[in-house]
């Protein structure tokens, strides 16, 4: 059957005030163009359902089934279009975000932190994994949406860039880079390197920076958790290029970060699916992330690491 929601509407309420004209001007409409509506809701059911004379409009039988039916019906397409519209303005539940290990490390406590002040009925659910574990769950829609190192050409993401920042030398303080103001990527070229492994991000960059300044890296260690090249690098096992997220170092430590000359910079990006909504808790929280990460750029204006 081809009716419409408008026609049961009409109907019903007609079927109550036992009127058109009085139908009509309940709902708006012309006494004609009730009675036009009534008579194609007949022809879709194949059934008469009003008697109509000139002093009163009475149910048959099958209209009194109808009406009974439909009002209950209506009721309940109401109160679910009602709830469904109340869902999709409510900051409230659980939005899960992935991230990377240093973003997850640094930015992202941060985010949680503002979240919890702003909107603390949004249950704000972490995922921390290598890049390409969150590229796939943002993908295969296991979490809202992700805080990703720019992942190039893809085609099924939505990615806006909310904060760039530099590579930066870590080497323990009695290494002559120490001394320094800032070091070269030419410098590393007979440099032992510790580098995180390709489960990071941040690597595929790295690795292209070397090869642009056709340094033929010498890397003795790869790891897996960013958090490790502090003691490897304390350690004497070798140097290491990290990204500015990786700070602060820790406490008491005997290591030193230079700036890296000429500046190479990854960007961090959030990315969702594309073509997909994100509800209103999951969007506030985008504004979230993106709001402090711009809070941490502005802060960094006049540190000399991050001079350019």
């Amino acid at each position: 059957m081809n009716y419409s929601l408008r026609q049961l509407r009409v109907f019903v309420t007609v079927a109550r005030v036992k009127s058109f004209s009085r139908a009509g001007e309940m709902i708006g409409l012309s006494q004609s163009a009730v009675s036009h509506s009534v008579k194609e809701l007949e022809q879709q059911t194949g059934v008469r359902l009003l008697d109509r004379t000139t002093r009163e409009v009475a149910l048959t039988e099958a209209g009194q089934q109808l009406a009974a039916r439909l009002e209950r019906v209506l009721d309940e397409l109401h109160s679910t279009l009602r709830d469904a519209g109340r869902v999709g303005t409510q900051l409230t539940g659980k939005v899960r975000v992935a991230a990377s290990q240093t973003i997850s490390a640094h930015l992202i406590p941060r985010c949680i932190a503002q979240s919890n002040r702003c909107y603390p009925e949004i249950d704000f659910v972490l995922h921390d994994r290598p890049q390409q574990w969150v590229l796939e769950s943002i993908r295969q829609g296991e979490v809202d949406f992700g805080i990703v190192i720019d992942p190039g050409a893809v085609n099924d993401l939505q990615c806006e860039t909310i904060l760039a920042e530099p590579f930066l030398l870590l080497c323990r303080e009695d290494h002559p880079f120490a001394a320094q103001e800032c070091a070269c990527w030419q410098d590393l070229q007979h440099e032992r390197l510790v580098l995180q492994d390709y489960a990071s991000g941040s690597r595929p960059l790295i690795d292209a920076a070397l090869a642009r300044f056709s340094v033929d890296a010498h890397i003795v260690q790869e790891i897996g958790h960013p958090a490790t090249l502090f003691p490897m690098v304390e350690a004497g096992i070798g140097i290491s290029v990290l990204p500015a997220l990786a700070l602060p170092l820790p406490q008491g430590s005997h290591l030193k970060v230079k700036r890296l000359t000429p500046v190479v910079e990854r960007q961090l990006m959030l990315a969702r699916r594309k073509n997909r909504s994100l509800s209103t808790a999951a969007q506030a929280l985008w504004e979230v992330v993106r709001a402090q990460a711009s809070e941490l750029s502005a802060g960094r204006t006049h540190n000399p690491l991050y001079q350019i």
